[in-house]
């Protein structure tokens, strides 16, 4: 892709007069390879003059703050080591109909293949009453209906169809029990929303008219779950009881809430004694009212009289909430949120603790996410521009290590972070919707969860003179210095090294100069194999080369090949053999500003 050569178009402007300082400050120039590709969907400048002047303005202002950054990654092969969970083996969507569409069953498969262990898929909607149309925000499965007489009806035809789509590619459900039936619920016209038109809160969102019916639609279900996969199966699926019943997904009390959770837990662990329940799945407790309901639950659970079955508490196995970023625009381009999502797991870690008997409980981040719509599309919402390209990729795992460094500093079980994100069925190519993939071809961030799918089970230390603090990020976000950094694990004969060069904001520098060190290798690693995987602007990338095409919404045949190979995890350099000596590996490269590399060295 041109940006600087001829510069067709390095400018874009709502404004039909451009100066060179009015363009550079309203959106910036594209001008470099890794630049953002915020403007990708705004109009063009016609004025190819102003272009240039722009551009050059943009070299001249910017260039004392376009440093190359120095990076010296060190990494001891021979030094103790630690177990790494895949915690990002997670996924969740609201549309559970997707589950078993074409694209769909194809992304599971491929979510599957990428991990030795079985990922977990948790969706919305799995009671909510309908004929099975997918659309965005809406899922139906139509299970419970009453006859003329008032008694229940129960179909798991749908149901079935959804599930045994996971289980044909051996994902684990994450059991979301909800939404509320029709023919349960207190306010049951109007049903249907049609978003994003008029309210999403209808009839589904409410409270059952009766807790005993609740119950044994739950307890039934349950039973006819171990009969169709097996006892032994059900019991290691992990079920949880609604989502985010502290807004308005809950158009109950939160008491009320705690009632529907108390029937649920009891039907759940009537039908099957093994299986696991949890809970509350709200939102992120950066918030005060999140924060407060999470606490408000934990003491339900612990104290609380329980109003199924009149004991003290409630079952509970494992902890649920969410943490969400808030990514905006500014002058032109993307900054991230990072801060304020961690600033959530941190708030609820911190209040897991708190309660002496959930302490060591396994915790999951039922979603935990740049941003909170899924289905909400760059093109009417600027500030998800960031979907598409390898931003969205390096921010993953810029949150999922610290992620895992907050788990660490506060002591919990981290089980899961479910990334809340999977594929819509008939939208425009990259269309900015927090996806996976797009019409079957896979995005950039699909490839981040391939290469942690190749990293080793056990962790090693690595260092690196350009990592920031987690206070630091935690209270500011990544925006003066990128904070370039990594993951290693060692297991037999293979050490694998991913590495990402992270910022909150979507601009154009140069890439930093990276020097990876390695000691402590055996002496049978003294002529070992270095493969690198890659992506940025260039490599594993279906968007660039989807816009290098013309940006087509019908792709021929061979554009379509294309796509899909453009779409896999793809090699910076071919393999090379490399000399170490006195088991220490020198590997140099440049990394471009949210590029992220996999650097495995195999002996």
């Amino acid at each position: 892709m041109r940006w600087c050569e001829e510069i067709d178009a390095p400018c874009h402007s709502e404004s039909s007069e451009e100066s060179a300082f009015g363009c550079f400050q309203r959106d910036r120039c594209r001008c470099f390879a890794s630049l953002s590709m915020t403007a990708s969907f705004l109009r063009p400048s016609k004025n190819v003059g102003a272009a240039r002047v722009c551009a050059l303005a943009l070299l001249l202002i910017a260039a004392p703050a376009l440093a190359q950054q120095e990076v010296v990654i060190r990494i001891d092969a021979s030094g103790p080591r630690e177990r790494l969970s895949p915690v990002w083996d997670y996924f969740g969507y609201d549309e559970p109909n997707y589950t078993y569409a074409p694209n769909g069953e194809k992304l599971l498969a491929e979510l599957s293949e990428m991990s030795t262990n079985a990922v977990q898929i948790r969706t919305h909607n799995l009671l909510t009453s309908g004929d099975g149309t997918a659309a965005l925000k809406w899922g139906s499965t139509n299970v419970y209906s009453k006859d003329a007489t008032g008694r229940p009806v129960y179909d798991w035809t749908i149901l079935d169809k959804i599930f045994d789509a996971l289980m044909r590619v051996r994902a684990k459900p994450l059991v979301e029990i909800g939404f509320m039936p029709q023919a349960l619920s207190v306010r049951p016209d109007p049903y249907r929303h049609h978003w994003p038109e008029g309210t999403l809160w209808t009839g589904w969102a409410y409270p059952p008219g009766d807790y005993h019916q609740w119950a044994d639609l739950v307890y039934r279900w349950v039973q006819h779950a171990a009969e169709r996969y097996r006892k032994e199966q059900v019991q290691s699926w992990s079920w949880e009881v609604w989502n985010e019943p502290d807004i308005g997904y809950w158009q109950g009390s939160p008491d009320e809430y705690f009632k529907l959770y108390d029937y649920a837990a009891d039907a759940v662990k009537r039908a099957l004694p093994q299986a696991r329940i949890g809970g509350p799945d709200s939102t992120g407790p950066v918030d005060p009212h999140a924060a407060d309901f999470l606490r408000q639950f934990l003491a339900h659970c612990a104290n609380g009289i329980n109003s199924a079955t009149g004991a003290k508490g409630a079952p509970l196995d494992f902890v649920t909430f969410h943490a969400k970023g808030d990514p905006k625009m500014v002058e032109g381009h993307v900054v991230m949120g990072i801060s304020r999502q961690l600033q959530s797991i941190d708030e609820g870690f911190r209040i897991i603790r708190s309660f002496p008997q959930f302490k060591d409980l396994p915790v999951i981040l039922g979603e935990s996410d740049p941003e909170g719509c899924a289905a909400c599309s760059a093109r009417r919402f600027p500030q998800n521009f960031y979907r598409n390209g390898p931003l969205y990729a390096c921010y993953t795992a810029e949150m999922l290590a610290r992620t895992l460094e907050l788990a660490a500093e506060h002591q919990v079980s981290l089980a899961g972070v479910v990334t809340w994100a999977f594929e819509f069925e008939n939208q425009p190519y990259f269309e900015g919707f927090r996806t996976l993939a797009t019409n079957g071809v896979d995005k950039p961030v699909l490839n981040v969860f391939r290469m942690f799918g190749k990293m080793g089970s056990e962790r090693i230390a690595l260092r690196s003179n350009s990592s920031l603090e987690i206070d630091s990020v935690l209270r500011s976000g990544v925006s003066g210095q990128a904070d370039t950094s990594g993951i290693a694990t060692l297991e037999e004969g293979r050490l694998s090294v991913i590495v990402w060069n992270y910022h909150d904001q979507d601009v154009a520098v140069p890439a930093a100069s990276v020097e990876m060190i390695i000691t402590g290798l055996p002496p049978a690693a003294s002529r070992p194999l270095v493969r690198h995987y890659r992506i940025d602007q260039a490599h594993s990338n279906a968007y660039a080369a989807w816009q290098g095409m013309g940006s087509p919404q019908q792709p021929t045949p061979e554009q379509y090949r294309r796509l899909l190979s453009q779409g896999q995890l793809q090699e910076l350099t071919a393999t090379e053999e490399k000399s170490v000596s006195q088991g220490e590996l020198r590997i140099a490269f440049a990394l471009p500003r949210h590029a992220i590399s996999l650097v495995q060295v195999s002996w």
